[in-house]
């Protein structure tokens, strides 16, 4: 009768034991996944970022070349008329009112 009760105690470790084991293998497979996620979205994003740096680098190199160039006038000149929209006294712009 001792050596039944003593086997089911050690049964019953086994089976604690089992069952923590398991848990610990779930919850190491979940961590993984969770951080194989969060290194896809940590890489999309550092293309995004690397992207926007490398425009970024392009322009500085195109300021810098105008700036080396000592032709301000003409670089002033560009920035008004294409990003700014502005126009010469002079000049007329028509714009088509019908492609709305």
């Amino acid at each position: 009768m001792r050596h039944e009760k003593q086997r089911k105690k050690c049964l019953f470790n086994r089976g604690l034991v089992r069952l923590a084991a398991l848990a610990v293998v779930m919850g190491c497979g979940v961590l993984i996944a969770t951080t194989l996620r969060d290194c896809a979205e940590k890489e999309e994003q550092m293309e995004l970022i690397q992207t926007k740096i490398d425009s970024y680098e392009t322009e500085n190199a195109e300021l810098q070349r105008v700036l080396d160039s000592d032709d301000l006038n003409a670089y002033m000149e560009k920035v008004a008329l294409e990003e700014r929209g502005y126009a010469y006294p002079d000049e007329r712009r028509f714009y088509d009112t019908t492609r709305d």
